[in-house]
């Protein structure tokens, strides 16, 4: 693997092209110069390197570790397709991104069994332009060899989304049952589970919580649990935001109880909320999980508990994931649709609709209104 593909440059300069839009032209602000050890060496000065280390750090807090990962995933296959057509990365071409996006819709970038979806497309393409700002070089997507191909890959192969399958209310409570309440493993997932649902969150935010307020560099949120519920204060995509989640009608299905179950049992005070139980089911371990658990943990008991027992299991196996969390909030809260908005963190109406997979559709009957 070249240089090319994984160097970037230095950190200074990354931390001057976060704060570019790639597809606005850069600010001609003047920026001050790099000392000459840097230029001449390559180095920064001794007394810079611990404000370049605070620097990466910045530089990673502000894009999330999933969209790192596929950010940089991207780019290798972008770098192995290059390599087998025998083209050059630097500098960016328009016309062969273009040739590359036509070669990802039609199944045949890097060997892929299958074409990529629009959406996988477009993610790519994002990636390649993020890619390249790092290294000091500007992509331009509105390129007709760029713009035009992706109007027409677009056209021809756009589908509607493939959405999970809402969990909703009975499904949970067949789900919970699955696991095993004498072990603390069986007490995590109960909290984790009730957890995401009663408040619709995402499977990083539920796993980015920490017990309190600033106690983990990496923590995403935090809980405080009240006489009538809990308040989870989250950090989000556009700022933080505060979830408001009720008591339940009974212990069994309440999650601040199986929070605090949660937490007696596994002897957390402080730190990452949920962890990964070690020593054969005996002990916790002080690292926060992966999100990638939620969406096992959702699909492994919705498959144990029979939900959607009318399908073929292969099938049943592909419809959950985290988000059936959210979208079974969404379906079966029976309140003013503002509320299921304000709790999932929407700003418009119109993406929480998304989210309602078995809401009625036909409440609102504009035939009969219009007189027919």
């Amino acid at each position: 693997m070249t240089s090319d593909e994984n160097d970037l440059p230095d950190i200074i300069d990354v931390v001057m092209e976060m704060g570019r839009v790639p597809e606005e032209p850069p600010v001609q602000a003047p920026s001050p110069p790099l000392p000459m050890a840097a230029k001449e060496t390559g180095r920064l000065p001794g007394h810079l390197e611990a404000l370049a280390g605070r620097a990466r750090d910045y530089v990673e807090a502000a894009s999330s570790a999933n969209t790192r990962r596929a950010y940089a995933s991207d780019w290798r296959h972008f770098a192995s397709w290059c390599r087998r057509q025998r083209i050059e990365l630097l500098p960016p071409d328009p016309q062969v991104v273009g040739l590359y996006i036509t070669a990802c819709a039609s199944g045949k970038a890097t060997g892929d069994r299958k074409p990529n979806s629009v959406s996988t497309i477009e993610r790519r393409l994002s990636s390649l332009t993020w890619n390249y700002a790092q290294r000091g070089q500007k992509l331009d997507r509105r390129d007709r060899h760029i713009a035009t191909v992706m109007a027409g890959v677009r056209n021809k192969h756009a589908a509607p989304p493939r959405q999970k399958e809402a969990v909703m209310p009975e499904d949970l409570i067949a789900m919970l049952e699955t696991l095993d309440r004498g072990t603390l493993r069986g007490l995590r997932d109960r909290a984790m589970l009730l957890l995401g649902f009663a408040g619709g969150l995402r499977r990083s935010e539920i796993v980015g919580l920490d017990v309190g307020r600033d106690q983990t560099q990496d923590g995403r949120g935090w809980i405080e649990i009240l006489d009538k519920g809990m308040l989870v204060t989250l950090r989000g995509k556009t700022g933080w935001r505060e979830v408001e989640v009720g008591r339940g009608s009974s212990d069994a299905t309440c999650p601040i109880v199986a929070l605090e179950t949660w937490l007696k049992f596994a002897r957390i005070a402080h730190g990452p909320l949920f962890r990964r139980v070690t020593g054969q089911g005996k002990a916790v371990g002080a690292d926060r999980l992966n999100d990638q658990e939620v969406a096992r943990l959702v699909k492994r008991t919705a498959l144990a508990a029979g939900v959607r027992g009318d399908l073929p299991e292969g099938q049943r196996g592909l419809m959950f994931a985290g988000h059936s969390l959210r979208a079974g909030l969404a379906s079966s809260a029976e309140v003013d649709e503002r509320y299921v908005q304000k709790q999932l963190g929407h700003a418009s109406a119109e993406m929480t609709r998304k989210y309602q997979r078995r809401r009625d559709r036909f409440r609102v009957n504009l035939t009969k209104a219009s007189g027919l």
